[in-house]
């Protein structure tokens, strides 16, 4: 009889040319298990599952939350930097123009970047370094060195978008069901704390250096505990993925670019138009971005039960109808109450137009979903800083109530383009291969 040798778990003759059987022992054998030993170490495997996903979940949450608040802290010490340089309105425009262009461009880089080498590589650095680059816009002694401070961080604050939208669809795609729409919540309490504490630091007359230096130790602390934090992201590729197109991402950036246009409206015109238009109280014109707010978080939060129950199709199409009819017909009665009322109502229908567009770029190009994230959000934000200035320009032709016309048949735009967020997952070259 021949020998029989075994070798790394393949068995061999001796003599043979070859491996006659392969051999591979199963080292938890859970068919031979009894069957309540086994089901108790289902349930541990399944329990540890659970609790780091529900860590992966919160950790990203924070990054939502850590971008949102930068956004809020930055905006409300926009009057002391202007004041300090003496800029006219004209010149803080520029300014802010070159913080946008960072922010497309640095989304346009990182789509490839993090398609590449994996979220976690990219996102550690600018979320620890996001913060930080805001001190050096406070420090500007010029415009010149303004504009220069704000592309920077527009670059990595942009960057930062795309890899925390990308990372939020690879949780989603391992939760198995929808929770993007909660993390855009988590970036709209965020801008509430920024805003809040800006706030606090123009009160107190703290300069915005200071304001932003303590703000970004305190967002930097948090971004290392949630950047250590490990997901289950799609394999980063290593290589170059340039060839091929991307699916269905030019309509879903269309969507973004409507529903932006929309916020940036309610964000720089709501107050403007329940005063001057309507002649409402100092109040009520507070009120009428307030209630845009407000509306905008509480809709994101109901979001992903909404959508997991009626689909994401369902979702959008309903929300263009409550922002258009909500505004549209603010706009029509003309009272200072109801324009309050419209604007909130034009925050809740959009607020999950955005999460569902992110996801659905994600999901139908799975090669490649940051730079499929990357595109669509740049066409949003080109709506988002757009907006206001169409918006004002309406207004110059037409009067403010006529131009505030515009994101209503935008939203109206939306409903009749819902079915772009339906997700149909395409097959790629590497998964057919």
């Amino acid at each position: 009889m021949r020998a029989v040798i075994q070798q790394r778990g393949v068995l061999h003759r001796a003599g043979a040319r070859g491996p006659v059987q392969l051999l591979r022992p199963d080292p938890e054998p859970q068919h031979l298990l009894p069957r309540d030993l086994h089901s108790v170490h289902s349930s541990a495997v399944d329990g540890h599952y659970r609790r780091a996903m529900k860590k992966a979940r919160l950790a990203t949450a924070l990054l939502f939350l850590l971008y949102g608040t930068l956004i809020g802290v930055w905006t409300a010490r926009i009057p002391a930097i202007k004041e300090h340089l003496g800029l006219t309105d004209g010149l803080l425009s520029l300014a802010l123009l070159a913080l946008a262009a960072g922010a497309i461009t640095g989304m346009q880089v990182s789509g490839a970047l993090v398609d590449r080498f994996g979220t976690r590589r990219v996102l550690a650095p600018v979320a620890l370094v996001d913060g930080v680059l805001l001190v050096p816009v406070a420090l500007a002694p010029d415009l010149g060195t303004l504009v220069v401070a704000l592309f920077a961080f527009g670059v990595v604050h942009g960057t930062l978008n795309v890899a925390m939208n990308a990372r939020g669809v690879e949780i989603e795609r391992s939760w198995g069901s929808p929770i993007m729409s909660s993390f855009h919540a988590a970036y709209s309490v965020g801008g509430f704390l920024g805003a809040a504490a800006g706030g606090a630091f123009a009160a107190a007359e703290v300069g915005p250096a200071v304001t932003f230096a303590s703000v970004a130790v305190i967002l930097a602390a948090v971004a290392l505990w949630a950047v250590s934090v490990r997901t289950r992201q799609h394999p980063a590729t290593g290589v170059r993925q340039d060839a091929g197109r991307l699916h269905g991402v030019l309509l879903l950036g269309g969507l973004a670019f409507c529903a932006l246009i929309g916020e940036g409206a309610a964000a720089d015109w709501s107050t403007v138009y329940v005063s001057d238009s309507l002649g409402g109280s100092p109040a009520l014109a507070a009120g009428a971005y307030a209630a845009f707010f407000a509306a905008m978080t509480a809709g994101r939060l109901a979001g992903d039960p909404l959508t997991a129950r009626y689909g994401p199709v369902a979702v959008v199409r309903a929300g263009g109808l409550l922002a258009a009819g909500g505004l549209g017909t603010a706009l029509i009665i003309g009272h200072p109450v109801a324009g309050v009322v419209g604007f909130g109502l034009l925050g809740a229908g959009l607020s999950t137009i955005a999460p569902q567009v992110f996801s659905a770029a994600g999901a139908r190009n799975p090669d490649r979903p940051a730079r499929a994230i990357a595109r669509a959000a740049s066409i949003g934000w080109l709506g988002f800083f757009a907006g206001p200035v169409l918006i004002g320009g309406g207004a110059t032709l037409a009067g403010l109530p006529a131009a505030l016309a515009i994101p209503v048949v935008l939203a109206a735009v939306i409903v009749l383009a819902a079915r772009a967020v339906a997700v149909k997952p395409v097959a790629s070259p590497t998964a057919a291969s």
